[in-house]
């Protein structure tokens, strides 16, 4: 068997291994997805009106927020989704797993292709979810085109597989699952301190750089430009520049931290 297709065959039973971890224990996957549902219907139903005000357009109509804030939320949902890599992959390296998978005759990254595949399928499945409870609250997107909807489905896979290949490597550097969950617990924040809530313009001056200069903001703003027409601008090639770089950074880190022998 030639060296790609040991790599795909091993890859692929990686892959079966933790998609049946997450069907068998989905209590982490469905506390990390209930966060950004719960923040999408206390921001639409609570904060709504007033929030809608802030926008240019919004008129004080809550239909407006609902648009604007659908776009961070999906963003958001996949870096939630992806701290549960950050965990999985901690508990591999902790309990032992991986010092067997070492002794056996398989390829060596398939350990960390299944979890980033499985993480990335999972992520998908948990946007199309919060998507769903967005329309079902009144999210629309009439103006997209085939084209922008497969753009933004695009970067929203794009996207996930940079977060999943940064959270393995937290994972692989961190002694215990807690430590793994709090490490890559920025994956939850960095969207908090971007545009998905409010529009960059309307926060205080020495605070706009923090929203402004992260992979979150850039993001969101293609994203919601891709599915409600509003201006994109510079932001898509640097949403996608965020996410290859950190794709890159997280494989060559996770690679070399994986790489290392266990002490």
């Amino acid at each position: 068997m030639s060296n790609l297709a040991l790599a795909v065959r091993d890859s692929s039973t990686m892959l079966r291994r933790n998609l049946l971890h997450a069907r068998r224990y989905p209590s982490l996957t469905l506390n990390l997805l209930l966060t950004p549902i719960m923040l999408l219907l206390l921001f639409v139903y609570i904060f709504g009106d007033a929030m809608s005000a802030g926008l240019g357009d919004g008129g004080g109509d809550r239909s407006a927020y609902i648009a604007y804030i659908v776009p961070g939320l999906l963003l958001m949902t996949v870096g939630s989704t992806t701290i549960g890599t950050a965990v999985s992959v901690s508990n591999d390296m902790t309990e032992g797993i991986i010092a067997r998978f070492r002794t056996m005759a398989i390829h060596r990254g398939s350990v960390l292709i299944g979890h980033v595949v499985g993480s990335v399928l999972q992520s998908v499945a948990s946007v199309v979810l919060v998507g769903a409870v967005g329309v079902a609250i009144g999210f629309r997107s009439t103006d997209a085109t085939a084209l922008e909807w497969l753009a933004a489905f695009g970067l929203l896979v794009l996207f996930a597989l940079a977060l999943t290949w940064i959270a393995v490597g937290m994972g692989l550097i961190s002694p215990n699952a807690e430590a793994a969950s709090n490490n890559a617990m920025p994956l939850i924040l960095l969207p908090l301190l971007s545009s998905a809530f409010v529009p960059v313009e309307g926060m205080p001056g020495w605070f706009r750089p923090i929203a402004e200069y992260q992979p979150f903001t850039p993001a969101i703003e293609t994203l919601r430009g891709l599915l409600l027409g509003t201006e994109i601008g510079h932001n898509g090639w640097l949403a996608v520049a965020w996410c290859l770089g950190l794709a890159v950074l997280g494989y060559f880190w996770s690679a070399a931290k994986f790489g290392q022998d266990p002490k």
